[in-house]
């Protein structure tokens, strides 16, 4: 994990609302696109599956990619990709029928088409013998309240596995405001969280299930945290790398 920093200085913590404030202010604001966001998370995120649990070299490595029809979906599908350019074999599920995915989220999955790369619907999901992590993008923090239908199936199957689960910004079917459980949510190895913490993360009994805590670096600039509707101050969070542990 040597190039996975740890940050310990203090760092606000924010909610859903905040961090529905910070995409708006991103794309109207700053003309940073929802598609740009999606590429540093999914880089940050492939960063973190190839240090933290593919042993610094993905080439060979066996991933299960889990993907949602928005943004946190997105992401997992940029990831998959960066994994499947660095060598390891990846296999792409995701929650819904390719003509719902959102606009960027159906962008990324039909770069994935364009190379090649297994992609099938979360009701095809098998054995995980012989891989080596799971990729959790299904729900990001849009919840709204407990899991149903496909993504559903998909937590469920994947809480079942003994491989380790890495979830982006959030294990799915937690609310990142509150911090409540909703049935059922993801138990992650790991979660990489986006932009600042989200305050959810934090409450006691959700510990067990975000496992340890990372920061990634989507390109929001500091001065952004600094606008009257956040009123934030950060710094420059990622001066030392993308991606860091902080807790």
């Amino acid at each position: 994990m040597s190039s996975i920093r740890v940050y310990r200085e203090i760092l606000p913590a924010i909610d859903v609302s905040q961090m529905t404030e910070v995409d708006r202010l991103m794309v109207e604001e700053y003309h940073i696109s929802l598609l740009q966001m999606m590429e540093n998370a999914g880089r940050c995120l492939a960063v973190l599956a190839r240090d933290r649990f593919l042993e610094g070299n993905p080439a060979g490595k066996r991933v299960m990619v889990l993907a949602g029809s928005g943004g946190n979906g997105g992401g997992a599908l940029a990831c998959a990709r960066r994994l499947h350019g660095w060598g390891a074999e990846v296999e792409v599920y995701i929650a819904t029928a390719p003509e719902q995915m959102k606009p960027e989220s159906g962008h990324q999955l039909s770069i994935l088409e364009r190379i090649g790369l297994s992609v099938r619907s979360g009701g095809e999901l098998g054995a995980t013998r012989g891989f080596d992590l799971i990729i959790d993008g299904i729900i990001g923090y849009n919840l709204a309240g407990d899991p149903e239908g496909l993504p559903k199936t998909m937590i469920e199957w994947a809480n079942k596995s003994p491989i380790p689960t890495l979830s982006l910004d959030t294990p799915s079917g937690l609310d990142l405001t509150t911090g409540k459980i909703h049935s059922p949510t993801i138990k992650a190895r790991a979660t990489l969280t986006l932009a600042l913490p989200k305050k959810g993360l934090y409450a006691e009994e959700v510990l067990h299930l975000r496992g340890e805590l990372y920061l990634g670096d989507i390109g929001v600039p500091p001065a952004l945290y600094e606008e009257p509707s956040l009123e934030l101050k950060t710094g420059p969070i990622f001066c030392e790398s993308d991606v860091l542990r902080i807790e």
